[in-house]
């Protein structure tokens, strides 16, 4: 398999990896800055891709078991810079024939070599640019990931293999960490025509100073969530559906109303609601509100759709029509509402209402810049 196929392979899996990513990523964005930066969102899924890519480069192409179990190849090289003599004795290269450079440059010990040290110059010129990672610090972790590597080689895919399938080498951690340290100093060049990751921080935080409608989406589904776990909790102590109702009450209409219009979910998203006369019961009937238009209004429309099948005469018409005219007016509904959230931040029944939702992310980095001045 060649590298180009290994890199095909990553991009494949990328997807996945992301997909499982995302939420948890969406998650500690909207709790630490209150908004997501569609720089850094590149940033950190272009820096996933790179690592899959790398990992892939080194565990591809995967062996038959048989076929590893017959090897009896070396499975580890511990003499430093060993690839000098390769090239000496396997090359003619020779510093004054110019002609011998393309030559030399195509053989595996000398493009294999270089290929160790471009294979990690990205990752070091990710630690100095947005983990802003120091020299030394880079070296570190340059060196760990290359381990990590050699470890993976050495024991045939975590002992999947009855031995390894590829040579481990000291020589690949030696060129692995020179591409980390050549990175770093490649970002120094860089960073310059790139935002700071100080500056991706303060752009994000004063984008959270709004509450956008993706972040309000994201809240309607982590309370969801919040109030599922809840409910099941308490249901294992009494009936299943009065405990439902225990549980809706408490978490949209006790907690909110004694912790300044917050939820569990809201306090992590840093979020809270606030409308005039902000009572117990308002609270409970706007989350109502919020469910059965969301929720049972859709079940509404595909109940209707049951009631003209069972009991008009639609023989010009089959039934599975009826019911697929239903799901696209339910899907309109939630695509046109979504819509609406994303372009405006707010939603129609949000005026009627007269809701409005605030972020509260100064308030929590103030609270953290006050625990740190305690410390010091």
């Amino acid at each position: 398999m060649s590298y180009l196929e290994s890199i095909k392979t990553a991009i494949i899996v990328f997807p996945i990896i992301a997909f499982l990513f995302t939420i948890p990523f969406i998650l500690h964005q909207y709790h630490k800055y209150g908004s997501i930066n569609k720089f850094r969102v590149l940033i950190i899924y272009s820096f996933i891709l790179y690592l899959i890519t790398m990992y892939f480069l080194v565990i591809l192409p995967l062996p038959s078991r048989e076929e590893v179990a017959n090897m009896t190849s070396r499975t580890i090289q511990l003499i430093p810079f060993s690839f000098i003599g390769d090239i000496a004795r396997e090359t003619n290269f020779n510093i004054l024939d110019p002609s011998t450079y393309i030559s030399t440059l195509s053989h595996p010990s000398v493009y294999t070599m270089l290929f160790n040290v471009v294979m990690t110059i990205p990752f070091g010129m990710y630690l100095r640019y947005y983990y802003k990672c120091s020299l030394k610090k880079t070296f570190m972790l340059t060196l760990l990931l290359s381990l990590f590597f050699e470890f993976t080689q050495l024991t045939g895919l975590y002992g999947i293999y009855p031995r390894p399938y590829r040579l481990c080498d000291v020589d690949d951690l030696i060129t692995n960490t020179l591409g980390g340290i050549i990175g770093y100093f490649i970002m120094g060049i860089v960073d310059d025509f790139l935002p700071t990751r100080d500056e991706i921080d303060e752009e994000t935080i004063e984008d959270g100073r709004r509450v956008s409608g993706f972040r309000r989406i994201t809240l309607f589904f982590l309370d969801g969530f919040v109030y599922l776990c809840l409910s099941t909790i308490l249901s294992l102590f009494s009936g299943t559906l009065f405990m439902t109702l225990v549980s809706f009450i408490i978490y949209y209409g006790v907690i909110p109303y004694f912790w300044n219009g917050k939820t569990i979910a809201s306090n992590f998203l840093n979020v809270k609601v606030t409308f005039p006369n902000m009572t117990f019961i308002r609270l409970i009937l706007k989350n109502i509100f919020n469910y059965l238009y969301y929720f049972m209004l859709p079940v509404c429309i595909l109940a209707t759709g049951m009631i003209i099948v069972n009991n008009i005469d639609l023989s010009a018409v089959p039934s599975i029509w009826v019911y697929l005219g239903c799901f696209i007016i339910i899907i309109l509904f939630y695509l046109v509402n979504i819509f609406l959230l994303l372009k405006n931040g707010r939603i129609y029944y949000d005026k009627a209402f007269k809701i409005t939702y605030l972020s509260t992310i100064d308030e929590v980095k103030e609270k953290d810049r006050r625990r740190k001045d305690g410390k010091h």
